[in-house]
């Protein structure tokens, strides 16, 4: 029985990456792979700070946090995706499509906070250096993440109580392969004025103003280095600001782009893509990004392994 009602129990379908059934295989396989790529190298940079008394620092805090967050944001949805195409199944229930969303928005905010919150930490390391543990104690540290998370929660809670009210067919078919907002707010019947609105308001103020922080921080830190003398501490700079460079452009090069477009115009393949980069890529590649151009975290990795395989 077709049903248009926002308070019964029914299901979205999620259309996927392509319904051939003999490329889902190949996608299981890819999608699995990546996961516990992802889970491993996250989990080892998150026991590596905080087991080496060397990184008890606030850039390498941040990074734990931020290793902990992209489990969080890989775990939203890559899950579901295996179940769905280990069954050759494209359901999704209103409750774990609005959970999805909600979780999701979460995390990818928490990435692009933490981001930014480690842009100025590294503008405060180069360019104040003789104040740096005084400016970023611990308490600003705990501080800043904790608003993060904060901001983040009460957010993504205001977009899914706008979205709760809207009224979606039963069976209604989502262009993408996890729930995401832009697609649920032009598959329903309802006005979505509103929830439109909220949506660039909060990507320009929880987006652009971060992207700004960032790239002044850089632009502060890039000019410090050049008055630098000492070439070792511009190579030690360069090290562990590359690093979240790299960081920094695949998670705004992919993220805001489908953000900033997806809200108006149709999906495409392109476009999931993309999305794909963001919530499964990027946070497999960050601790390879990480381990491999810093000497500290690649030192405190091969102490753990080590203890590791040391022990009886």
């Amino acid at each position: 029985m077709e049903a248009e009602n926002h308070t019964g129990v029914w299901e979205f379908i999620l259309l996927g990456l392509s319904d051939d059934p003999q490329l889902q295989p190949l996608f299981f396989g890819l999608f699995l792979s990546m996961y516990l790529v992802t889970i491993l190298g996250n989990l080892l940079i998150i026991l590596a700070v905080s087991s080496d008394p060397h990184l008890h620092t606030p850039m390498y805090f941040f990074l734990s946090n931020l290793s902990f967050v992209e489990v969080c944001l890989t775990s939203t949805t890559v899950p579901k995706i295996l179940v769905n195409t280990q069954t050759l199944s494209k359901d999704i229930s209103y409750r774990g499509c609005l959970t999805q969303v909600y979780f999701l928005m979460v995390f990818a905010g928490m990435d692009n906070f933490l981001l930014t919150v480690m842009a100025f930490d590294r503008f405060v390391a180069i360019c104040h250096p003789l104040n740096y543990m005084v400016i970023m104690n611990p308490r600003l540290c705990v501080l800043l993440v904790l608003l993060s998370w904060l901001i983040m929660f009460w957010v993504s809670l205001l977009h899914i109580l706008l979205l709760k009210p809207l009224t979606f067919s039963s069976g209604t078919a989502v262009p993408h392969f996890f729930c995401e907002l832009s697609q649920l707010l032009k598959a329903t019947s309802s006005d979505t004025l509103i929830n439109i609105i909220l949506l660039y308001v909060v990507t320009a103020l929880l987006g652009v103003f971060p992207a700004t922080g960032i790239l002044y921080s850089y632009s502060q830190i890039v000019s410090s280095l050049l008055r630098m003398s000492s070439s070792v501490g511009k190579s030690k700079a360069f090290s562990t600001c590359g690093s979240h460079l790299c960081v920094v452009s695949l998670f705004y090069g992919t993220g805001l782009g489908v953000h900033l477009s997806s809200a108006m115009t149709h999906p495409s393949q392109g476009n999931m893509i993309a999305s794909m980069m963001y919530t499964v890529v990027t946070p497999m590649l960050n601790p390879f990004i990480y381990s491999l151009r810093n000497k500290d975290v690649k030192g405190a990795l091969g102490r753990l392994l080590s203890r590791v395989a040391s022990c009886p």
